[in-house]
């Protein structure tokens, strides 16, 4: 029994089904995040955080629903709004929950799971996405900037901290020439902004349809050349089949956007491992550890993905008995 048998016509259907229906999630999640690059500010964040600390990290980690963001694009954006004065505690809340609380991603994930249980694995996402991205904004708001971020983002030692109007410590800051496309659309007419989020989106899109393309053929290889007897045993262990999946989140690295159709065609797979899969990848992957380089220090770039996937394998293994 041969354990790898590539036909390329099972493989092109499996490819193209999986494609044809995540392509318009991601080009609307990218049109989405174009739009909030070029007209949200964090001067309008500011605004609509509460000055309570503990209730505007709650509310960051919501702020998806209203500016919706794809992993990709959110940390550039933090990166702006960070050197702009924006809380870390609650920039690091948003980055890590707007890619799974979103109205895109709950949308992509009932329909990937149409006719299995897609409304309980929606909300078990997205609560589980929150309830990580809000203990994360605790833990940051315990300590220094300085000892979280690059030096070159916040610089508290070579002046005095101003007061935010959220009743936080800000550090001085810094204009952000990487990408920052708010900037450029300050004083534009509105059809200039709207130019200037497509570009943003445009570029978006580039960027994570080449890891949406690499990870689909991934997938569809794996279901329909891998024997999937060699498969079973892993699949067949809960405990294991949570860290497979979510070690194969963090490769293949997908957008929110469109990775529950990925993870929903592993159907050998108990649906924990799925959910892990899914909470695992929009918080951590091999791009985001490069893109968190450009924010953070490496300690806690190193710290950051190893506290996520204790945390998220825990949940998931423990909810398997009820949601297997």
């Amino acid at each position: 029994m041969h354990w790898f048998t590539f036909s390329p016509n099972d493989f092109s259907v499996a490819f193209l089904s999986v494609l044809f229906e995540g392509v318009p999630f991601l080009l609307l999640g990218s049109l989405i995040s174009g739009f909030v690059d070029v007209f949200v500010s964090s001067e309008r964040l500011a605004k609509i955080l509460p000055k309570n600390p503990a209730a505007a990290i709650a509310l960051s980690g919501l702020l998806g629903v209203i500016f919706p963001m794809c992993e990709c694009g959110s940390v550039v954006v933090i990166r702006r709004f960070i050197r702009k004065g924006l809380p870390l505690s609650c920039a690091v809340t948003y980055m890590l929950a707007a890619p799974i609380v979103s109205p895109i991603v709950a949308l992509s994930t009932v329909t990937a799971f149409r006719g299995n249980r897609p409304w309980e694995m929606m909300s078990l996402r997205l609560g589980i996405g929150y309830l990580i991205a809000i203990a994360a904004g605790f833990i940051v708001y315990c300590f220094p900037a300085r000892s979280i971020l690059q030096p070159g983002l916040v610089k508290a030692e070579e002046a005095p901290k101003r007061r935010s109007g959220l009743g936080f410590a800000a550090a001085p800051v810094e204009t952000d020439p990487q990408r920052d496309f708010s900037e450029i659309a300050g004083g534009a007419s509105i059809p200039r902004k709207c130019i200037l989020a497509i570009q943003s989106a445009t570029a978006d899109f580039l960027d994570v349809a080449f890891f949406f393309i690499v990870g689909t053929s991934i997938a569809s290889l794996f279901n329909t050349a891998v024997n999937q007897q060699i498969i079973l045993p892993f699949a067949t262990q809960p405990f294991l089949a949570i860290v497979v999946l979510m070690v194969l989140a963090a490769i293949v690295a997908l957008c929110s956007t469109t990775d529950a159709f990925v993870a929903a065609s592993f159907a050998t797979f108990p649906r924990t491992a799925k959910l892990a899969f899914l909470v695992f990848g929009p918080v951590f992957d091999l791009k985001l550890f490069w893109l968190y380089g450009l924010l953070f220090r490496r300690r806690f770039v190193i710290l950051l993905p190893i506290c996520l996937f204790i945390v998220i394998l825990f949940i998931c293994y423990q909810i398997f008995p009820v949601f297997h």
